[in-house]
C-alpha cells in the first residue's frame, strides 16, 4: 500500500472497530452540490464529485468520534485502470506541482480542503483516507469515496485556460451547435447536439481514451500522460475514428449505408457514443468528416478543452505533399482517378491550449483531424497543429503542419490527358482553395469567418513570404501563368431546389478585337461533397460563335428525371464547361460546384415549457418531390430535452402532402434547449430542422422522456 506498513494485530483491530462500529470515520460526504456548482460540472451529474483541476474542493468527514491527540490523517489518491498510479498527499502547500490537503475540525465532522494542481492528471480517482497513530501505524482506513478531475479553462494556471468568459460559454458549456456545409459560395449550416453534459456521455469518453492502443500497451504510461491536453487531444482524434483501433466511428462515403446508419443522418454526438458503449466499445456505423467532428468536439468540451468545430470551404487532399493537387481528364471531361481530391468543404476542430512542447508564438487554437486521411506517427490523426504555424508557414511544427498547410492554400491543376497518353496542362487554380473558413459566432447562431486566421489575404507580400518560408517560392507558382486571353468562360445559376428543373448558364466573353468561332462542352454531373463521381446527368456540345466585345450565353436545362437518379445524399451538381478556339494557346475550362437545397422541416413548440413537465411538439413535412417518398423516417432529440427518438411513416408521402407530427415529452434539464429533427427517405435525405425551447423550472419529479407519438397525413 505505497509505503504504508501494517502488522496483522492492527488490521485485526481495526476490522473488529469497524464491526463494533466504533470506526472513527463512520461516512465521506464529497458535497457534490457545492462542488460542482463551484467547478461548473453541475450540468455533468448532480450527485457524484466532479471537479476541475487547479481549483479546491472540499469534502466532509462525518466521525463518531474527535480525532485522539497526536493521530493525525493522510490522504493518499489512486487513478488508473488498476490504481496503478498513486499520488500522496501533503499536509501543507508545498511546491505547485503537487497535491495537498488542509484539515479542519469540529465536534463530530472533519473538514477536507483537497488541492490539486493545475498541471493535475485528469481521470477518475480513488480516495483513500487514513487515520494514522503518533507512532505512524495505520488504525483505519475509509477508501470509498471516488471523484473525476478534468481540465480546467478557468484556472490561470492549467495551459488550457481560456480568459473570456463568453468564449467559454461557447466553446465549454454550450451543449448546441451548428456545422457549416454547402459550398464556398453557398454556405448552409446544419444544428448539432454535442450534448457533452448528457447522461453518460464524461464516463464514455474516459472509457474512449481508456481502449487507445497506447492505454492497452501500458496503462500506467498513458494515465500520466492524461495531465497534458496535446496528447489527450492526440488520443481523441486517434480514437474518434476506428481505422487500426478501437475507435467510435467507422467512416464511409459512399452508399450503401444499409448495414449502419447513414452519415447525414445523424444530428448529435450523444447516441454515437452511447451506441459504441453499449455494443461492447464496436465500432458505428457510419460517419464522415463533420460527424467525426462533432463528436470529437463533444468529448473535448467534455473533458474541459475549449474546442470548436471548423469548416473549410474547398479543403485540399494533397497526398504527395507537393502543394498541388492534379486533376486528370479525359478528351470527353470526365475525371480519371486521383490520389489527391478536392473536397467541397471539410470540417475538423480546433482547440485551446498553450503549447509548452513548441518554441513561443504557437499557444492557442490547435487544429485536430479526426476523420481518417493520412497516417501520423503510424496512426490515423492529425494534430494538434498550431492555426499560428499554417498562417506563419512554419511547417517543421508538430503536428502534421504540412497536411493542414496544404488544406487550405493547395493550387489545383486541371491536366487533359489525351488519345496517345500525353497530358496537357489546360488550367491552374492558385485561390480556390481554402475560402470561407468557418465557425459558430459564440454570440449566436450565426457564421463567424475566421480564413484569415489561416492565411494572409491572397495576393498580398505577407502571402508571398509564408509560400517562400513554407519551402515552395511564389514565383514558382506564377512561371506558367499566361495572361488572360481575349475568350473568358464563366458559370452562372440561381440557387436551385432539389426535385425542380433548373438551368445552368455558360457565359462565353469574347474581349478581343476580331470575332471567334469556338466549340463549347458543357457536362454535369452527380459528386458527393468529396468528389466522388456518382452519374452524368447530361453532355452538351455545341459551335458558338462569339462577336468581338460581346458575351454569348449558352444555356443548360437539368431535368429532375436526369439528376434525380444519381444525386448522392449530398444533393451536389458540378458543371464543367470547357472551349476550344483556334488562335487560344490552350483549352479554357472552368468548374462550378451547385448544391441543391432542400426544404426545411416546421417545428413549433407552443406555450411554457417546465421542466419534469409534458410539453409538446409539432412537425411538419411536404413532399417537394414529383415522386412519392418512401421510408420515411424523423429522428427527435435535444440535448436536456429528450432521448433520440425515431418516428416511422408507415404510408408512402405522395407528390405535395404533407405529413405532420405531434411529439409529447417531458424536459430534463432547464435552460435554453434545441430540438433538432432529421427526416430521411428513400429518395430525399438530410432534411434538418431546428427549433429553440426555453425549459423554465418547475418541480423535481422524474420526467419522463418521451410520452406519446402521433402523425397524420394530409
Amino acid at each position: 500500500m505505497g509505503g504504508f506498513s501494517v502488522s496483522v494485530q492492527d488490521t485485526i483491530r481495526r476490522r473488529s472497530a469497524m464491526a463494533n462500529d466504533s470506526a472513527l470515520i463512520i461516512d465521506v460526504d464529497v458535497r457534490s452540490r457545492e462542488n460542482n456548482s463551484a467547478h461548473r460540472t453541475r450540468e455533468i451529474d448532480g450527485e457524484r464529485l466532479i471537479v476541475r483541476r487547479g481549483q479546491p474542493f472540499s469534502i466532509t468527514l462525518q466521525c463518531s468520534d474527535s480525532l485522539p491527540p497526536k493521530h493525525h490523517l493522510e490522504l493518499v489518491l489512486h487513478l488508473g485502470r488498476r490504481d496503478e498510479v498513486v499520488i500522496k498527499l501533503q499536509k501543507e502547500r508545498g511546491a505547485a506541482d503537487k497535491w495537498w490537503f488542509q484539515q479542519q475540525g469540529a465536534q463530530d465532522e472533519i473538514l477536507l480542503t483537497l488541492h490539486s494542481p493545475a498541471d493535475a492528471i485528469i481521470g477518475q480517482y480513488h480516495l483513500a483516507v487514513l487515520v494514522m497513530s503518533p507512532d505512524g501505524r495505520m488504525l483505519e482506513k475509509m477508501d470509498k469515496t471516488r471523484f473525476h478531475l478534468l481540465f480546467n479553462p478557468w484556472c490561470k494556471d492549467d495551459v488550457v485556460y481560456l480568459p473570456d468568459e463568453s468564449q467559454l460559454r461557447e466553446y465549454i458549456m454550450n451543449e448546441d451547435g451548428s456545422i457549416y456545409i454547402g459550398s464556398w459560395d453557398y454556405i448552409r449550416s446544419v444544428p448539432w447536439n454535442y450534448g457533452q453534459f448528457e447522461d453518460d456521455v464524461m464516463d464514455i469518453c474516459f472509457e474512449v481514451l481508456d481502449n487507445s492502443k497506447d492505454a492497452l500497451r501500458n496503462s500506467k504510461m498513458d494515465t500520466e500522460c492524461r495531465s497534458d491536453p496535446v496528447y489527450v487531444g492526440r488520443m481523441i482524434t486517434a480514437m474518434v475514428n476506428s481505422n487500426g483501433d478501437r475507435g467510435v466511428l467507422t467512416g464511409r462515403w459512399t452508399e450503401p449505408y444499409s448495414d449502419g446508419v447513414s452519415p447525414t443522418r445523424w444530428t448529435g454526438s450523444v447516441p454515437i457514443l452511447r451506441q459504441w458503449s453499449k455494443a461492447g466499445v464496436r465500432a458505428v456505423k457510419y460517419g464522415q468528416c463533420w460527424v467525426f467532428a462533432g463528436v470529437a468536439c463533444t468529448m473535448l468540451r467534455c473533458l474541459g478543452i475549449p474546442t470548436r468545430l471548423i469548416t473549410n470551404f474547398s479543403s485540399a487532399h494533397d497526398v504527395d505533399g507537393n502543394l498541388s493537387l492534379d486533376f486528370l481528364l479525359d478528351e470527353n471531361l470526365k475525371s480519371i482517378d486521383s490520389r489527391d481530391s478536392s473536397w467541397n468543404f471539410h470540417c475538423w476542430v480546433e482547440s485551446w491550449m498553450k503549447r509548452e512542447d513548441l518554441p513561443k508564438g504557437n499557444d492557442g487554437w490547435q487544429v485536430l483531424d479526426p476523420t481518417p486521411q493520412e497516417l501520423s506517427d503510424g496512426e490515423f490523426c492529425c494534430g494538434p497543429c498550431p492555426v499560428t504555424a499554417i498562417k506563419e508557414g512554419n511547417l517543421a511544427v508538430k503536428y502534421d503542419a504540412p497536411f493542414v498547410f496544404a488544406e487550405v492554400n493547395a493550387d489545383i491543376t486541371y491536366w487533359m490527358v489525351q488519345k496517345n497518353g500525353q497530358r496537357k496542362k489546360i488550367r491552374v487554380d492558385q485561390s480556390s482553395v481554402g475560402r470561407n473558413i468557418s465557425t459558430k459566432s459564440v454570440y449566436g447562431d450565426h457564421r463567424e469567418d475566421v480564413t484569415l486566421h489561416y492565411k494572409y489575404p491572397e495576393g498580398s507580400r505577407k502571402e508571398r513570404e509564408v509560400f517562400e518560408k513554407a519551402g515552395r517560392p511564389f514565383n514558382e507558382l506564377t512561371n506558367e501563368s499566361t495572361e488572360p486571353g481575349q475568350l473568358q468562360l464563366s458559370i452562372k445559376h440561381a440557387q436551385p431546389v432539389f426535385g425542380t428543373d433548373f438551368d445552368v448558364i455558360v457565359e462565353v466573353k469574347n474581349e478581343g478585337g476580331r470575332d471567334a468561332v469556338a466549340q463549347l462542352t458543357m457536362l454535369a454531373t452527380a459528386v458527393t461533397y468529396t468528389s466522388l463521381h456518382r452519374g452524368q446527368c447530361q453532355r452538351q456540345t455545341t459551335t458558338v460563335t462569339l462577336p468581338a466585345h460581346r458575351v454569348h450565353k449558352q444555356m443548360l436545362r437539368l431535368h429532375y428525371d436526369e439528376y434525380g437518379r444519381c444525386a448522392s445524399e449530398n444533393h451536389l451538381i458540378r458543371v464543367k464547361a470547357l472551349l476550344e478556339a483556334p488562335g487560344e494557346n490552350k483549352p479554357i475550362m472552368t468548374v462550378a460546384n451547385i448544391p441543391l437545397s432542400t426544404p426545411e422541416l416546421h417545428i413549433q413548440v407552443p406555450g411554457r415549457v417546465l421542466a419534469c413537465q409534458q410539453a409538446m411538439a409539432y412537425i411538419s413535412f411536404t413532399n417537394p418531390l414529383p415522386v412519392p417518398l418512401k421510408d420515411s423516417v424523423f429522428t427527435v432529440e435535444g440535448a436536456g430535452l429528450l432521448y433520440p427518438t425515431e418516428i416511422h411513416v408507415k404510408e408512402h408521402i405522395a407528390p405535395g402532402q404533407k405529413v405532420s407530427v405531434k411529439l409529447t415529452f417531458s424536459p430534463m434539464r432547464v435552460g435554453v434547449r434545441k430540438l433538432l429533427v432529421d427526416f430521411d427517405s428513400d429518395r430525399l435525405k438530410d432534411v434538418k430542422g431546428v427549433a429553440t425551447v426555453v425549459v423554465r423550472k418547475k418541480n423535481h419529479q422524474k420526467p419522463r422522456l418521451v410520452d406519446q407519438i402521433t402523425y397524420v397525413l394530409g
